[in-house]
């Protein structure tokens, strides 16, 4: 079993790496530039008896995208899940946002998903599956999340027309959005408003909690799995019922 996670070395992604770990299988993680959480994570998955390879790269780039499936296709690992969660927290409201910045996160929220998916196709086979970490941010307001939330919405748009295109070869591409999540790029986001944030997340949430990380890692499992082999282009929310009223 071989997975690659972009952004994976840290947060959601290396939650999700993490539990996909086992001995014997492949763990491809790419980073952009914080080596020391590479090293962290490496150790961290390494220790599991699973083999990591870490891969510095800008997946928000079509050049980024076609290095990180280069060093998968050297090692001669064909890719079984390919989980998209690499992410630009540009923190901005829409209207006085840098144009250039703004495009440049928005493109590595949004359309880098189509590179990843084109760079890594030649490396999937029938059977294989593909993620993308998206959020409530791509469909409602969120303060200082434009640069994101566009492009988590453009995403949600091309899964769909991804997975028509992907489901005669077999391959299967879906969204997973769980509730908020304490990581780096909330914390860049929402600075020290972050941690009653996070209180008011779990308890405000009608199931009484936040979510955790076995919430979204054992849906991920779930989906990559023969059991949801007919289970394609959807977005699924993981939120305890958070986004069900107002």
């Amino acid at each position: 079993m071989a997975i690659l996670v972009t952004g994976g070395t840290k947060g959601i992604g290396l939650d999700i790496a993490l539990a996909f770990a086992v001995p014997g299988a492949e763990v491809f993680l790419n980073y952009h530039a914080d080596t020391a959480a590479a090293d962290r994570a490496h150790a961290a998955v390494t220790a599991t008896g699973a083999r990591c390879t870490l891969i510095r790269a800008d997946a928000g780039t079509p050049e980024g995208c076609a290095a990180i499936a280069a060093v998968v296709a050297a090692q001669g690992a064909r890719l079984d899940q390919v989980v998209h969660c690499a992410v630009d927290a540009y923190a901005s409201p829409a209207l006085t946002a840098d144009p250039v910045r703004f495009t440049q996160a928005a493109v590595t929220n949004g359309f880098s998903l189509l590179y990843v998916v084109q760079s890594c196709l030649p490396l999937m086979d029938r059977g294989s599956t593909a993620f993308f970490l998206t959020s409530r941010g791509g469909r409602i307001v969120v303060e200082n999340y434009a640069a994101i939330g566009v492009g988590k919405a453009a995403s949600e748009s091309l899964v769909r027309y991804l997975a028509t295109e992907l489901a005669p070869r077999g391959i299967r591409i879906n969204c997973i959005a769980p509730s908020i999540v304490e990581t780096d790029a909330v914390r860049a986001l929402f600075g020290d408003k972050t941690a009653q944030l996070m209180d008011h997340a779990a308890h405000s949430n009608p199931s009484g909690r936040a979510v955790r990380a076995d919430d979204y890692t054992a849906m991920i499992r779930f989906l990559a799995s023969p059991g949801a082999a007919f289970i394609t282009g959807q977005i699924v929310f993981i939120n305890g019922g958070a986004n069900l009223s107002a």
